[in-house]
């Protein structure tokens, strides 16, 4: 039988996940793994250095299907941050969902340290991009330091609510995992009434004023 030729990363992707679904195991080496799925091993290395490599770029494959999916549409580009995050959590989760049978296998038994998994780095950096781009507003400290230090919090504290979320999903047995969608709603939109500073910057404004009144009386 003549050997696949036309293989493209997702090929890849998509032989690996069934292959850990039906032998409950990463395949024992490349070249058996080619040869499963009929494909020259040399093929494999033009994508990937190693299985590890690929289960990383799964994770990451679904960040970038969400992205794909949501730029697809109109009305996301003219959303405001919160219900852009919204639209990216709904669809992440409707990918995972979708190949829920892997996520499971990959995550169950790091489900209670997913921060520490590696396979997860790659989705990290992507995600972490995602939330930067987001435009959401912080406070205008105007001092450089503080302001990696107050960016960093938002993109970790962003980092560990989809883990939270990921866990809460496995976990999750109610039908088509309603609750995991009030979970998300709730969590989101609790983040973000929490980041809500309008009144903390009408509190500083106030005390500048103040603070500028009182200069000025003495």
């Amino acid at each position: 039988m003549a050997k696949k030729k036309n293989i493209a990363e997702n090929d890849i992707i998509s032989f690996y996940m069934d292959y850990v679904l039906e032998h409950d195991h990463q395949p024992k080496s490349v070249y058996s793994f080619a040869k499963h799925n009929n494909f020259d091993e040399s093929k494999f290395y033009e994508y990937f250095g190693n299985f590890e490599a690929v289960e990383k770029h799964v994770f990451k494959a679904f960040h970038d299907n969400t992205i794909a999916a949501l730029h697809k549409s109109e009305d996301y580009t003219g959303f405001e941050p919160r219900n852009k995050l919204l639209s990216y959590y709904f669809t992440f989760f409707e990918n995972l969902t979708a190949n829920r049978s892997y996520v499971v296998y990959a995550l169950h038994q790091h489900k209670n340290s997913l921060k520490s998994y590696k396979a997860l780095a790659e989705l990290k950096s992507s995600f972490t991009h995602y939330i930067k781009d987001l435009g959401i507003e912080l406070i205008d400290i105007k001092e450089e330091r503080l302001d990696k230090i107050q960016n960093r919090g938002l993109t970790e504290t962003a980092w560990l609510q989809l883990l939270l979320t990921m866990k809460f999903w496995i976990d999750d047995t109610s039908s088509s995992f309603e609750k995991t969608d009030i979970f998300i709603e709730k969590s989101v939109n609790t983040s973000f009434d929490v980041l809500n500073i309008a009144p903390l910057k009408s509190l500083i404004d106030f005390g500048k004023f103040i603070f500028k009144e009182k200069v000025k009386m003495n």
